[in-house]
């Protein structure tokens, strides 16, 4: 099963973990064959919000939400449950200074047209 596994982390915290470090734990998670695909994230300053409401569009510069934390990127990975998704997201490096949102992928193939 495929799994998001979405990392979040203070802006003032990324300097604790190293994108040396994370590249490493991609690669590592790529030789098992768990990794589907992984980045990282510009700085939530350089977001754009897009909405559509009545038909009518608006654009906003930065993120949805104000937040602490911010979405610095993701791994995308294939894990036989959420067992093993866990166990995945506790050794992605900012873990230990942000934390790691998991989120299980719809097969959109599967969905009702």
């Amino acid at each position: 099963m495929k799994y998001v596994c979405l990392v979040y982390i203070a802006p003032e915290n990324l300097q604790e973990a190293p994108a040396s470090e994370c590249l490493a734990y991609a690669a590592t998670l790529q030789e098992s064959g768990q990794c589907l695909a992984a980045e990282a994230l510009q700085c939530v300053e350089t977001a754009t919000t897009v909405r559509v409401r009545n038909g009518t569009m608006s654009i906003t510069d930065g993120p949805f939400a104000e937040t602490k934390e911010h979405l610095a990127g993701f791994y995308l990975v294939d894990a036989r449950n959420l067992g093993e998704a866990i166990q995945v997201a506790s050794k992605i490096p900012p873990v230990s200074v942000g934390s790691v949102e998991i989120r299980p992928i719809v097969d959109l193939g599967l969905l009702p047209v």
